[in-house]
């Protein structure tokens, strides 16, 4: 968003004006005399106020959009980690291998990558071993492996092509042309 309005919709409130006797109180928008030019600020970010996390998006609590796609991408983190370092057992150690297949079965990484990670932790000194493994091929995997400028480029890119699919079939569906009476 390159500029916005004076008083832009992401600054209006969807609770009712407090009440204020007071003229220094007010916002500097605010204390400003309406005139007929528009004037324009420069905006950078779009403002995604806290009620929105909390009452319209479904309870992101406190936390901002992106660190909710921060703890998703960390619990994905956990999964590509699980699924390393079971493929490297599979070819080189069978018995940790055994083990760790015995533990998936048993236990869910849906739950929260974190969870499985301190539950592997807790059983043996061999599981132990495969957790402290898990936790460094996440890490290396999320500063080394994983390509965020390509995340960037497919996730715009789904969005572009998710919004014109929904504009396109609106546009079908809520089409006069009815292709069966020209028949």
């Amino acid at each position: 968003m390159e500029s916005c309005s004076l008083l832009s919709f992401c600054q209006l409130s969807i609770l009712p004006p407090k009440k204020v006797n007071n003229y220094r109180a007010l916002p500097p928008l605010l204390k400003q005399r309406s005139s007929h030019s528009t004037t324009t600020l420069q905006c950078h970010k779009m403002y995604v106020p806290v009620c929105i996390y909390i009452c319209w998006i479904g309870g992101f609590g406190e936390a901002s959009p992106e660190a909710k796609a921060a703890k998703h991408l960390h619990d994905f983190f956990t999964y590509v980690a699980v699924r390393i370092v079971h493929s490297q057992l599979e070819s080189y150690n069978e018995e940790a291998y055994a083990e760790m297949v015995e533990f998936l079965e048993t236990h869910s990484l849906s739950d929260g990558g974190d969870n499985f990670v301190a539950d592997l932790l807790r059983q043996s000194s061999t599981h132990k071993t495969l957790a402290l493994r898990i936790l460094e091929v996440r890490s290396a995997y999320c500063k080394n492996d994983f390509e965020w400028d390509n995340l960037k480029r497919l996730s715009i890119k789904m969005v572009e092509e998710r919004n014109t699919k929904v504009m396109r079939d609106y546009v079908t569906e809520t089409s006069t042309v009815n292709t069966e009476t020209e028949t």
